[in-house]
């Protein structure tokens, strides 16, 4: 399974970070042992004082493919999950400035918690996919895939120019505005609608 992530997708997001508006994704990845499921707890990494999180819409990747159409893209994907890219902000902003990439920042163990996949099918309105993070019941990050620079049929058709996607693979997609770092004792919960996907304490 490869989990591939998008950065730089809302434009709020690009705002709050003084980051210039993308002419195209930008693609980073994270390895398999980022991934963690079952709302297991998150603890933060001894070498970081400021984790934060990026609430994300996630989809998985239905069949294999290579150099897909944008028009065809719908059929590669039939779930989506909520997702949280946590990232090293502190070792991001060091990197940052020495011109180093970014895989220690964002790709340690455990960065990524991903829910249950649900069907897309089963959203209100598929094409405006409306979700929202809390901390300790308090809504930090609210968004939806309509504000998405880069729609998924989009991202799919550019990411497998250059990588074959496999059955099984994810995809974060970005995130909106508001993120934001995470304390020991904190619970992070997450919603795409109304359904509770994500509900993990942070250790």
């Amino acid at each position: 399974m490869k989990i591939i992530c998008v950065g730089h997708n809302y434009r709020k997001h690009l705002e709050e970070m003084n980051t210039p508006f993308p002419s195209s994704p930008t693609i980073f990845s994270k390895p398999d042992t980022a991934f963690l499921n079952g709302n297991k707890p998150f603890y933060i990494p001894e070498f970081s004082n400021d984790v934060q999180y990026e609430t994300e819409l996630v989809i998985k990747i239905a069949k294999n493919g290579k150099h897909i159409q944008e028009e065809f893209a719908h059929s590669y994907y039939k779930e989506v999950a909520l997702g949280v890219d946590f990232t090293a902000r502190d070792l991001q902003n060091q990197f940052k400035n020495e011109g180093k990439p970014w895989e220690l920042c964002k790709g340690f163990d455990n960065s990524a918690p991903v829910s249950n996949f649900i069907p897309i099918s089963s959203l209100k309105n598929p094409q405006n996919s409306c979700f929202k993070g809390l901390i300790n019941n308090k809504i930090v990050q609210e968004g939806s895939s309509a504000d998405m620079i880069f729609h998924f049929d989009k991202l799919i058709c550019f990411i497998s120019k250059y990588i074959t996607l496999k059955m099984g693979d994810i995809i974060f997609t970005g995130t909106p505005s508001g993120v934001g770092t995470v304390k020991i004792g904190d619970v992070f919960t997450g919603y795409i609608e109304d359904n509770l996907l994500l509900n993990f304490k942070i250790k």
